[in-house]
């Protein structure tokens, strides 16, 4: 299981010489210096991280109950991740739709019958497809397992840089007088820290393509609804008509739903912000 594979992958970041044994003999556990998953105890003082006690081994949060993963990141993810904010960016994004998934309880709201995104499980499930011994299964299990390790290790720096640009977007909203548009002179996760604030706009530049964009905040991390949409008259217009119909020269598009646009300078980019906001 997933959950399983996460908490190993976690100890393994922790204690990167252990050997692995995958049992449910009661002395194999009892002899072992970390237990996951299996024994009905959990004891982060004693390493033991098993949830299928019948109460159960507590809750995050959000109410979401703890599975084995949950419990090893619980005890392990500020120190792994480098501090607490970094380690609440990986429980939401992984932990808490594992430990759920492996209690039983759906995240996601199906749109289409019978179509669902497909997910971290049905990834690391794959190792395992066609299995039919336990041999085949421990197989699947230890040729997923690098992959699981490098996906934290690649989860933990992105949290780390998510953090860092909190940090540095804080300073830069700050130090700006004009609270409505905001400039970042690069790429930085900026949602989290603008959507609560005064920030109507947030001027940037075009990663690899050049440009600049202005991107309305939205009104939840996850949402396209701004807080206030370009002009009307903007919507799906691309070069040259949209510079025509603003007034802005070097004009680049603008989204027909009206949330993004752009300038090929950042002079124009400020200027479509300007515009926009006194529309």
């Amino acid at each position: 299981h997933t959950d399983e594979l996460l908490a190993v992958a976690t100890l393994l970041l922790k204690y990167p010489d252990a050997e692995i044994v995958r049992s449910r003999d009661p002395k194999v556990a009892e002899s072992a210096d970390v237990v996951v998953d299996v024994g009905h105890i959990y004891d982060p003082e004693k390493l033991r991280f098993d949830h299928h006690q019948p109460s159960g081994s507590g809750e995050h949060a959000n109410g979401a109950p703890y599975a084995s993963f949950g419990l090893v990141w619980k005890e392990l993810g500020v120190e792994l991740s480098g501090g607490s904010d970094e380690a609440k960016i990986i429980e939401s994004k992984i932990v808490i739709p594992v430990d759920a998934g492996d209690n039983g309880l759906a995240v996601e709201t199906e749109i289409f019958p019978g179509i669902r995104n497909y997910s971290i499980w049905d990834y690391f499930e794959s190792f395992s497809n066609g299995a039919v011994s336990e041999e085949d299964f421990n197989n699947g299990f230890m040729e997923a397992l690098p992959h699981a390790i490098a996906l934290l290790k690649r989860e933990i720096r992105a949290a780390q840089r998510s953090v860092e640009s909190w940090r540095e977007v804080e300073r830069i909203y700050k130090e700006s007088e004009d609270k409505k548009i905001i400039f970042l002179p690069e790429h930085l996760h900026w949602k989290r820290v603008l959507i609560p604030t005064e920030a109507i706009f947030v001027i940037r530049p075009r990663m690899s393509i050049g440009g600049w964009t202005v991107r309305g905040v939205p009104d939840a991390v996850h949402s396209f609804n701004v807080k206030k949409p370009f002009p009307t008259s903007w919507a799906g217009l691309d070069d040259g008509t949209l510079a025509d119909i603003s007034g802005v020269p070097g004009a680049l598009f603008c989204h027909r739903n009206r949330w993004i646009a752009g300038a090929e300078t950042k002079e124009g980019a400020i200027k479509l912000a300007e515009l926009a906001l006194n529309s």
